[in-house]
């Protein structure tokens, strides 16, 4: 929406492999191909259309989390930072040398928030780095390969909340989770707050707790099936009992 408001052409192919798409990014002469997102291979017919090559904004700091979800990846694993890095494209998954890096802490934040940030932070630097890899003078890293991890797609079961699992880990799950998922918001609690069994859920004062496998997490706000996302406390009000049993949720 935004290109076509500045008249830039926008082609949406299904495909750059079966080399009908060719034409219209010859045309377009290309100095350099940008990727961002793209979850598809490029042909090599794309990779070497361009004189400078294609370079992707990829979001990790890597060799750390190469593959299809770095972001989330960072958040379920505890991450302090993650950023982003402007790479080189070629035949292997996120493999390819890169010339710059931006960090930004991880910690409490979402998914859908911190890929926010991260758009932000890859459009900021891949602008400040495009003259110099235009005019030669990018310095390239190689990748350490005994650093590397794979952000593999996520499945939806690794974002269930457990009553078998940590309080902290539920907590990444939901803070990893986007805004499909049913439990929205999460928090830690301190000593004072009520104790509740692995598995039980009590409400207390507005209050929602949910026992884990080491303690327990406040339950902020949650999206029941077909309505909006809301507050625990108006969740609550809506229960018969303010005790019960919890088992995995999404």
């Amino acid at each position: 929406e935004v290109a076509l408001e500045h008249g830039t052409p926008v082609f949406q192919p299904r495909t750059l492999r079966d080399g009908s798409e060719d034409a219209n990014i010859q045309a377009l002469a290309p100095d350099l191909i940008v990727v961002v997102a793209y979850g598809c291979i490029l042909p090599d017919e794309v990779l070497t259309m361009a004189p400078l090559g294609c370079v992707n904004v990829h979001a990790s700091l890597l060799p750390r989390w190469r593959g299809a979800a770095p972001i989330q990846r960072s958040i379920l694993e505890g991450d302090a930072e993650t950023g982003v890095s402007i790479m080189r494209i070629g035949h292997g998954v996120d493999t390819g040398a890169y010339c710059a890096q931006a960090s930004c802490a991880v910690p409490g934040k979402s998914a859908d928030g911190l890929t926010a940030e991260l758009a932000e932070l890859g459009g900021d630097l891949l602008v400040r780095t495009l003259p110099a890899i235009a005019d030669g003078s990018a310095v390239w890293t190689e990748q350490d390969e005994s650093l590397v991890t794979h952000a593999a797609k996520i499945a939806k079961a690794e974002l269930r909340l457990d009553p078998a699992a940590g309080a902290l880990e539920n907590i990444r799950r939901v803070m990893a989770s986007s805004n499909a998922a049913r439990v929205m918001h999460a928090a830690a609690v301190d000593a004072a707050s009520p104790s509740v069994a692995a598995g039980s859920f009590t409400v207390k004062g507005g209050r929602v707790y949910m026992g884990c496998a080491d303690g327990s997490l406040e339950l902020i706000s949650i999206k029941p099936d077909g309505k909006r996302e809301m507050d625990a406390k108006s969740w609550a009000a809506g229960q018969r009992e303010d005790d019960g049993a919890w088992g995995c949720l999404e």
